[in-house]
């Protein structure tokens, strides 16, 4: 299994290990290694690597984005994963082909805008809360899909809009 993974500090791990029913055998950035492991659960791992016991816990894992969080002798990591596949589009220079293309955000139900939290040329990342719109007398918060740059705001606090009306332009 070739992977290549990047922490959230930006440093780069390359792997390339067989991994059998107990034993792991491979290179890691380019030095042979060699262990023990034992699956205790779906999610729990215990490792032996040089007399030193690691206990693995999968936190959480997004096969969609290719991350993955582990706590790692209870202290946590966030990596990202590449394959070789990942690898070869980055260096063709198709890698960006499978991000969302956001143009703008529409109202997905008929409501008030009660608040706008976002102005125009402000950069937001994806999850962050644009707008909070007022339907059947709850509040939804409509939250940004992908990164950008807020281009246009055609929503104004305190009208109605209908459904599939555009709020916010990128």
């Amino acid at each position: 299994m070739s992977l290549s993974i990047t922490d959230q500090l930006g440093t780069t791990t390359k792997t390339d290990l067989k991994i059998t029913d107990s034993f792991f055998e491979g290179l890691l950035n380019n030095k042979t290694i060699t262990g023990n492991y034992v699956k205790i659960n779906d999610y729990q791992y215990h490792f032996l690597y040089n007399n030193i016991s690691y206990n693995i816990e999968v936190v959480k894992l997004n096969v969609e984005e290719k991350t993955l969080v582990l706590k790692i002798n209870n202290q946590r990591y966030t990596l990202t994963i590449k394959d070789k596949y990942d690898e070869l589009l980055k260096n063709l220079g198709l890698d960006n082909l499978t991000a969302k293309k956001v143009s703008d955000i529409k109202a997905p139900m008929p409501g008030m805008v009660l608040n706008i939290l976002v102005k125009e040329g402000d950069e937001v990342k994806k999850g962050d809360t644009l707008l909070i719109l007022e339907a059947m007398k709850m509040e939804n918060s409509l939250k940004a899909t992908a990164d950008g740059v807020i281009k246009k705001i055609v929503a104004v606090k305190g009208t109605a809009v209908e459904k599939n009306q555009i709020l916010i332009q990128f």
